[in-house]
């Protein structure tokens, strides 16, 4: 019986203890009481104080700072301008994809704030920043676009607007850009129809950039490589009309004179109605 007692009295005692650590465990080992809750501190006070951070240009401390208030306070209207100050915060550190994030989170939530336009052109720029050389990756490009599409179509009259074309265009000669680097790889190569759809989706998809001119030319030696005399010689004169005095079309239209040939414009082709 004796035998049974013991580890039943050890079972007992070590549920008093457990008991005991459990009704402690808002102390520490000096009797002192611990903070179980953060201290609520006014959402006002929150905000000016991150404000004053911003101002000394100590943004990580006031990122801390607002993440505290919308944690206390999430339904505040100090909430609101809080979570606009984190995209500023974010693109002002370089934090681009949580610029972005933090944008989309605002857009989200607040749909209907007229600091909607600002958060987009932030979540634009953040894009636009990351957009990498042309022999890269070009998603970056493609989102930033978008983005400041949406700028142009849904808030034309706001300040942000203007900016968001200029920068389409200059995303979109990127585009161009790359297209044009993969398409000369092509022609190097000798692959000559992969080439040609690559410099014709400069000719047909981003007539503003910089690379058309180089793209007519391409498509005039391409389409010689390939005995497509008409093509060719269509390429070379839509090159001129449209660019007459341009070096380009120099070279076009020698590649054409070495046959014995001249730019003319055959009905029929894709290039003829450009």
């Amino acid at each position: 019986m004796n035998n049974l007692v013991q580890p039943i009295a050890r079972i007992v005692a070590i549920g008093v203890l457990c008991a005991t650590l459990a009704g402690c465990a808002g102390l520490n080992i000096f009797g002192q009481s611990k903070i179980t809750e953060e201290e609520i501190i006014p959402a006002e006070e929150l905000y000016d104080k991150a404000i004053e951070q911003v101002e000394a240009d100590r943004l990580l401390s006031a990122l801390k700072t607002f993440e505290k208030l919308e944690r206390q306070h999430p339904y505040s209207e100090y909430s609101e301008r809080s979570r606009l100050m984190n995209v500023f915060i974010h693109a002002r550190t370089g934090q681009y994809d949580k610029t972005i994030l933090s944008a989309d989170r605002f857009i989200a939530l607040y749909p209907s704030s007229p600091d909607v336009p600002y958060a987009m052109y932030m979540k634009g720029a953040a894009q636009y920043n990351q957009i990498k050389d042309i022999t890269r990756d070009q998603q970056s490009a493609e989102d930033a676009i978008a983005t400041f599409q949406q700028i142009v179509n849904n808030y034309p009259d706001t300040r942000y607007a203007k900016d968001a074309k200029e920068r389409i265009l200059i995303a979109k000669d990127q585009l161009a850009g790359k297209e044009m680097s993969v398409g000369r790889y092509y022609l190097g190569n000798k692959q000559y129809t992969a080439a040609i759809n690559r410099f014709r989706t400069v000719v047909e998809d981003h007539q503003t950039s910089t690379h058309v001119e180089e793209a007519l030319l391409r498509l005039t030696e391409a389409y010689l490589a390939l005995g497509l005399v008409n093509e060719a010689k269509t390429a070379a004169a839509v090159l001129g009309h449209n660019y007459p005095s341009s070096d380009w079309y120099d070279e076009a239209y020698k590649l054409l004179q070495k046959q014995g040939l001249a730019p003319e414009v055959s009905q029929g082709n894709w290039l003829s109605d450009r």
